[in-house]
């Protein structure tokens, strides 16, 4: 792998646990759409990094498209306002490694989210002056690595790798033809990767001193 002029991040599982926050958003989000449901951490966590559409077929099979947007609508709203209250938990070592991953990398997020979370996520955690720029499914509904090339060719990236932590993220890496660095301490389990940390700070010191 060469020496990356870029890291493009996954931001859920990888820069953040945001579960209870969701957990809290979809429950509240649910009973305002009178929807007698109540979701566990345990049926949340396989939904982190499937994007938003998918997401939504898989819990509500039987409803239409519209009754699934107006679900994702509410939940959206309620998990903004929880964002913007200071929920969710940074990974250790994040605010600071990236701070100086900064210095010499151009640094960016992509995320299956809804359009804005990712700025909201941004202000919250405190590391709007490191990030170059974010993209989110909900932009323009499309996967992943098309919107890998969409920063790649708007900021003419020569050696970009893709972090983050489900196999997912190691799929969509592969489809964008760039390497994949996984996060062992997130949600899921990636099949392969072309490099592994088990935390934020090893992460950042390797990159670092390359």
């Amino acid at each position: 792998m060469k020496k990356p002029d870029s890291i493009i991040f996954d931001m859920d599982g990888t820069l953040w646990d945001p579960t209870d926050l969701y957990l809290q958003a979809w429950n509240s989000g649910l009973k305002k759409s009178d929807i007698d449901r109540t979701l566990t951490a345990e049926e949340l966590k396989p939904l982190m990094g499937v994007n938003g559409k998918s997401a939504m077929e898989l819990l509500f099979p039987s409803d239409t498209d519209k009754v699934r947007q107006q679900i994702a609508d509410t939940v959206n709203q309620q998990r903004w306002e929880l964002i913007k209250q200071g929920g969710g938990t940074l990974y250790p070592g994040v605010l600071e490694g990236l701070k100086e991953l900064s210095k010499n990398h151009k640094l960016f997020i992509v995320s299956n989210c809804s359009k804005g979370t990712i700025a909201l996520f941004m202000e919250r955690a405190g590391i709007n002056a490191f990030i170059t720029d974010e993209m989110a499914y909900g932009v323009n509904l499309m996967p992943k690595h098309h919107n890998m090339h969409l920063l790649i060719d708007k900021y003419q990236l020569q050696t970009p790798i893709y972090v983050g932590d489900t196999d997912i993220d190691r799929v969509e890496s592969e489809k964008a033809g760039i390497p994949f660095v996984y996060v062992s301490y997130g949600f899921a389990i990636a099949k392969r990767f072309d490099l592994s940390f088990s935390n934020f700070h090893s992460l950042t010191q390797h990159f670092t001193n390359l």
